[in-house]
């Protein structure tokens, strides 16, 4: 059993890193799609910097956004500004982020109080409908936020094209590491750690 969960694991993740490779020659080959870059909402300052959303690397200003909640709360990224945050993109249907939960409750249970928050944005575009969400939430006993990006702007502005995609955001409010693919609690740390 455990090597079939493992085996399709893996086949996700080498979907999603082709899915990537494909994306990625798209944007790079000198197409001019969209020459006029936005004006993004540093999560710290406002507006910063001219930047394409396609252009979202390590070392930009995490932009900043807004959200509701699964609890029907109004929350931007700039609420959690000056604390470590793992902005972590994710859908109840992907097995990776099955896998993955349960290792981030955990994490999040040890570290909360630690100047560390998790913000889950759910891809709701990608969902059935939210009760799945709700559903599970409470089967994996979630207590840090769940953000749903209902029309899939939130997930695309940060190229969460293969799921869970997730991003290591120090205080400062700057993007320090995508990560694509499950991460489990030792990894969660080791990544918080040198942030």
């Amino acid at each position: 059993m455990k090597k079939n969960i493992i085996s399709i694991v893996i086949l996700l993740l080498a979907i999603s890193i082709i899915v990537i490779n494909l994306w990625e020659p798209m944007k790079t080959r000198g197409d001019k799609v969209n020459p006029k870059p936005n004006i993004e909402e540093s999560i710290l300052e406002g507006p910063l910097k001219k930047t394409n959303s396609s252009s979202l690397q390590e070392g930009d200003p995490a932009p900043d956004f807004e959200l509701t909640t699964l609890t029907g709360k109004k929350t931007n990224l700039s609420d959690f500004k000056g604390k470590k945050i793992i902005l972590n993109f994710w859908a109840s249907w992907c097995p990776p982020c099955v896998a993955e939960m349960p290792h981030m409750q955990k994490f999040y249970e040890k570290n909360k109080d630690n100047g560390i928050e998790i913000v889950a944005v759910n891809l709701t575009s990608m969902e059935k409908k939210i009760q799945d969400v709700k559903d599970f939430s409470n089967k994996y006993k979630l207590s840090f936020p769940i953000l749903l990006d209902e029309k899939g702007e939130i997930g695309s502005k940060f190229q969460a094209f293969g799921i869970p995609t997730s991003y290591i955001v120090d205080s400062k409010g700057i993007i320090r590491k995508k990560i694509v693919g499950p991460m489990d609690e030792g990894m969660i740390k080791k990544l918080i750690d040198e942030t």
